[in-house]
């Protein structure tokens, strides 16, 4: 029975993306057919085949071993306050980000990476029948980040139409960076969090080529980025500082978000008790989001509990969730693991709402950014419907 509704929940969720859709006649059911498929495989082959789990397994394993040798700078700066048996939350999720974006930029630096997601990119491009730059897009934003690579768009951005750039923010509310993988394994199963990756991806595809289908002339259909121009390469240790730099800026970032967010909404709750005890953000928020919790197939139960921090996760960000369960989802079912960590795996948070807002203030021109910024709506509801949707799909093959 519980499959039976994960399956129906997966068809509520395409659904909701028809019913809030911009242009209905226009959406291609073709290629939208083709990525579903697509997904469904690969979460069954990431999850239900042996191959599948003992790649995604080794993926994690390869990100644990990247925070342990991460750990050894954190040791030698932090010293005692590197507790490796009660890690804190700066030590465990966000130390680590130090090394692990140098890192990829060393490879972007190189050529590797760039490389790697051109061709994925345009692989993708291919099978779904979108756009070149959309898929380009959704595969780079998995390395480097929905801000970073917003910013090294600009050119491209600034060439689109206002309706393809309200596509593009609304992708960047759904993927992860690459470079916080390494945090999240340590807090959630890491099998899930990896299958969610590229799981994300496509269903940002199926959720933008749904509610705001746009369709794009062959000669429009091109990639252009800042590695196009002429410009002479910055010296390597020169382009290393300002990696490390802006690491270091982005976790003062994640903190101050974090710390700011976390107060933010217990304030909230102290002043909803002042009218009822038992009224919280965190129970409104289960309310709201309690129906289609059920719809990933659990029992009432455990669909409360999950719908409470898929509330709170929106309103926080992933870190919060990831940081209370950590100790306590090794006690649920699989499936509610599996559903969980997948749905919390992706940036869908105001907060991101607020930095994708206002990296497009700073990089088109003021038509498109209020273009973007009247349909906020559409970013937000795309950032969850992505999350649901990937949750389903990898909640089918976990019981």
């Amino acid at each position: 029975m519980y499959l039976a509704i994960n399956i129906v929940g997966l068809i509520v969720f395409l659904f909701i993306g028809f019913l809030f859709s911009k242009d209905k006649k226009n959406i291609n059911w073709k290629a939208i057919a083709i990525m579903v498929v697509i997904n469904i495989v690969l979460a069954a082959f990431l999850i239900g085949s042996p191959v599948g789990r003992r790649g995604v397994q080794a993926a994690a394993d390869g990100f644990v071993w990247l925070v342990d040798a991460s750990a050894k700078g954190t040791t030698f700066a932090l010293g005692s306050w590197y507790n490796a048996k009660n890690l804190n939350f700066i030590c465990s999720a966000l130390m680590p980000i130090l090394m692990v974006v140098p890192m990829f930029d060393i490879l972007t630096y190189i050529g590797f990476l760039p490389w790697v997601i051109k061709w994925i990119g345009r692989g993708l491009s291919f099978i779904t029948g979108q756009p070149k730059f959309e898929s380009f897009f959704a595969v780079e934003m998995m390395f480097l980040g929905n801000t970073e690579v917003l910013a090294v768009s600009e050119l491209q951005l600034r060439k689109m139409s206002k309706a393809r750039n309200l596509t593009i923010a609304m992708m960047s509310m759904s993927c992860i960076t690459a470079a916080m993988v390494g945090s999240y394994v340590e807090m959630m199963p890491g099998r899930y969090i990896l299958t969610a990756i590229p799981i994300n991806i496509i269903n940002s595809l199926i959720a933008t080529s749904l509610m705001n289908p746009v369709k794009v002339d062959a000669a429009d259909d091109t990639i252009v980025t800042v590695n196009d121009t002429d410009e002479k390469k910055e010296p390597f240790f020169s382009f290393l500082g300002d990696s490390i730099l802006g690491a270091g800026k982005l976790i003062l970032i994640i903190i101050a978000n974090v710390v700011a967010f976390v107060a933010l909404a217990a304030l909230i709750d102290k002043i909803l008790g002042l009218f009822w005890k038992p009224l919280s953000l965190e129970s409104i928020l289960g309310v709201i989001m309690f129906p289609f919790s059920w719809l990933m197939g659990l029992n009432v139960h455990d669909a409360w509990i999950l719908s409470q921090n898929m509330g709170m996760k929106l309103i926080t960000n992933e870190f919060v969730v990831m940081g209370s369960m950590t100790n306590k989802i090794a006690h649920f079912t699989p499936h509610f693991q599996a559903v969980l960590t997948t749905f919390v795996t992706s940036f869908a948070n105001f907060g991101t709402l607020g930095m994708i807002i206002g990296a497009f203030k700073g990089l088109v021109d003021k038509e498109t950014n209020n273009y973007i910024a009247r349909n906020i709506g559409y970013l937000v509801l795309s950032g969850i419907l992505v999350s649901l949707l990937s949750a389903a799909m990898v909640g089918l093959f976990v019981w």
